[in-house]
Parts: structure tokens; sequence; C-alpha cells
């Protein structure tokens, strides 16, 4: 019984240990069955992190060797390619505008430079000297800007950075000199008008020289920020301007900003001088007789006129500048479209055309100009007649060598035969 006992408590607690071992095993089975699925997660989460992070490097790759590849966020721009947004027919559009303005601008401010320096006269009045630079400038801006504009717009030519901040320098620096001349002009005519008994003392010509002088420094300087340094980081995305590569959003509104108060500040001179004329014309409209009343009108016809070509002048300055000005303020405000990229576009060529007018404004409506130039002009024919007739002189007198060579060659070959005669006769 005793053994009988002892086997029946021995299996019993076999069986014990059998199901306690059962139940450590299901224990430890569930337990690496929860570490395998919590591990399978991880692994998963870190794959497809890892996949994530190969699509972004690779669409990074493909964004900067590629042209053509863009993100699926339409509002960023990661190459030049998206600055070119003409169509063709306004590709074709813009290069006939640039191809008919720009080497008629360039003639133009030419002839005005040559007259200029060819006349004592003219170098030596501060006026000329300003409409000089203004004549300058705009040389400037239609050589730089015609072979700037076509070369991105037109034939989509990618560069890089340098050298498209350098092209962009030199046309900022072209259209800036032009509208600083522009308030150079405005200014001597304000002092002119205001301080007609001073003027002289006022406005000499070596400060007339140190003014022009400082304007084109500052204007270099200001101009080409962007390529010393204060460019966007970011190449194409915000702060970009979505006008301009390369260039940030700050720069643009600095120089927009500029630009907006130096044309405030000619708008200013000639409303004055506008209104000065006004008040001349109001005073010599009063019941005047004789001699006098003859100088009175011809007097208040000059300012009328005077007054008809300053409104002129403020009509084209806001026509040609405010649409690009404000378009470049949009742009560091908020996010342009392609349609409005394309306005500017289109808008930018007003800049060339107020270079284009400006020579018939500010220097060919002078009458002291017009005069130095039909003089060059005389002096030119003058001088290609005095060429012409030394050739033909030159020519005559081969001619009548030639002549005279035949003639005495003549007379030689009849000589023998008179001797012969003169001997059979003898």
């Amino acid at each position: 019984m005793s053994s009988c006992g002892y086997e029946t408590r021995k299996e019993r607690f076999l069986f014990e240990c059998l199901r306690f071992v059962k139940d450590i095993s299901a224990d430890s089975r569930q337990f690496y069955q929860q570490q395998k699925t919590k591990t399978i997660s991880v692994l998963v989460k870190m794959e497809t992190k890892l996949e994530q992070n190969q699509v972004a490097t690779t669409v990074l790759y493909l964004n900067e060797s590629t042209p053509n590849i863009t993100t699926t966020d339409t509002n960023l721009c990661n190459n030049p390619q998206c600055y070119m947004v003409l169509s063709t027919p306004e590709k074709k559009a813009i290069g006939t505008i640039c191809l008919l303005a720009g080497p008629v601008t360039f003639l133009e401010n030419i002839l005005v430079l040559l007259v200029i320096a060819s006349s004592t006269t003219l170098r030596r009045r501060p006026s000329y000297l300003f409409i000089s630079s203004l004549a300058l400038a705009d040389t400037f801006a239609s050589c730089f800007f015609t072979i700037s504009f076509l070369d991105f717009h037109l034939y989509s030519q990618s560069d890089s950075p340098n050298i498209y901040l350098f092209k962009l320098g030199g046309v900022t620096m072209a259209f800036t000199g032009s509208v600083g001349s522009l308030l150079l002009t405005a200014l001597d005519r304000y002092l002119c008008i205001y301080q007609a008994s001073n003027y002289k003392v006022l406005l000499t010509r070596t400060r007339a020289k140190l003014a022009i002088v400082l304007l084109w420094c500052v204007t270099i300087v200001i101009s080409f920020l962007p390529l010393m340094g204060w460019r966007c980081t970011t190449k194409f995305n915000p702060p970009c301007s979505q006008l301009f590569p390369y260039v940030d959003h700050h720069y643009l509104a600095f120089w927009t900003g500029l630009q907006l108060v130096v044309l405030f500040l000619i708008i200013v001179a000639y409303v004055l001088i506008l209104w000065k004329a006004n008040r001349h014309e109001t005073a010599m409209g009063g019941p005047k007789s004789g001699r006098q009343s003859v100088k009175g009108q011809a007097r208040m016809r000059m300012d009328i006129q005077l007054a008809r070509t300053f409104s002129l002048i403020l009509l084209i300055l806001a026509v040609c500048w405010l649409p690009v000005l404000s378009i470049m303020m949009v742009d560091v405000t908020v996010t342009l479209t392609n349609k409005q990229q394309r306005m500017f576009a289109f808008c930018s060529t007003l800049c060339l055309f107020n270079s284009c007018v400006n020579p018939l404004l500010y220097a060919l409506r002078c009458k002291e100009l017009r005069g130095e130039g039909c003089a060059l002009l005389a002096c030119c024919k003058a001088c290609r007649e005095r060429t012409l007739g030394n050739a033909q002189g030159q020519r005559n007198e081969n001619d009548s060598g030639i002549s005279k060579k035949s003639k005495d060659q003549a007379v030689s070959d009849s000589n023998p035969d008179t001797i012969s005669e003169s001997v059979d006769k003898q």
C-alpha cells in the first residue's frame, strides 16, 4: 500500500511537472509570438521610412539634374525652366518687339552722345551732361536688356547662377541709371524754374559731374548686390522671386521700393514745375496792351508748351514703369501664377520702350541739340564731298598724265619718219 501510494504521488508529481512545463512552454510561445510581431512591425516601419527617404533623395536629384521634372507642388520651382513660361506665339511677339526697339534705341542714344561729345558748347552745360548720362544708360539698356531677355525667354538659355546674376546686374544697372538720370534732369529743370537767378551758381559743371559720378557708383553697387552675395539661398524655392531666378524677395523689395521713391520724386518735381507754369500762365492772362501784351502771349505759349511736354513725360513714365513695379511688389507679397509671369515679360518691354522714347523727349526736342546735330551732319557731308573731290581730282590728274604720256609717245614715234624725209630731201 505504501508503495502504491508512493507511486501515485510520484505520478501526480510528474503530472504536475509536465503540466507546469507545458504552461511555461505555452507562455513562452505566446511571448515569442508577441515579440516576433513587435519586431516585424518595427522592421516594416523602418523599411517604409527608408523607402520614403530614398524617394525624396531621388526626386531631389532629378530636380537638380533634369530641367523638365518638378515636384507635385505647383507653387514650388526647382529649376530655371519654371521661369520660361512664354508660349511659341508669345516668344515670337517678344522677339519682334525687342529686335525692333533694341536697335532703334541704340542708334538714337548713340546719335545723342555723338552730338553732345562733338559740341564744346553743349559739353559745358550741366543740362546736357545729365542728358548724356541718360543717353548712356539707355544705350546700355538697349544692349543688355535685348540680349539677356532674348537669351533667356526666346532661346531658353540656362546659365549658371553667377553668369545669370551678372547679366541681370547689367540690365538692372542700365535701368537704374536711366531712372536716376531722369531724376537729375528733373531736379535740373526744377532749379532752372524755381532758382532762375541763382541757377548757374547752384548747379555748376563740376557739381553736375560729381552728381553723375555718384549716381553711377551707387547704381553699380546696388545692381550687382545679388552677384556679391545677396541672393536666394534656396535657389528657386521661397523666399526666392518667381520673376527672377536666384533673386531674394528682400532684394527685390528693396530695389522696387527705391525705384518707386525715385519715380515719386520725379513726379513731384514735374508737378511743381507744372504748377509754377500754370501760375505764370494765369498771371500773364490779364489785360495787357502793346508790346508787353505780345511778349506776355509769347511767354504764355511757351509755358503751355512746357506744360504739355512735362505732362507727356509724366504719362510715359507712369505707363512704362508702374506695371512692372506693381507686379514686382505683388511677387514680394503673394505667389504669382503663370499668367502673371507672362504679363510681366510683356510689361518689361515697356521699360525698353521708355529708353527708346527718352531721346525724343529730352534731347531731340531741344533746338540747340538739333542745331548741333544738323551742323554735325553738314560737317560729315562736307568731309565726304571733300574726300570725293580729292579722289576725283586725283583721278583726273592720273588721266591727264596718261594722255600726256601717250602724246609724247606719239611724237617720238613720228620723229624717225621726219628725219628720213629730211635726209632724202637733202
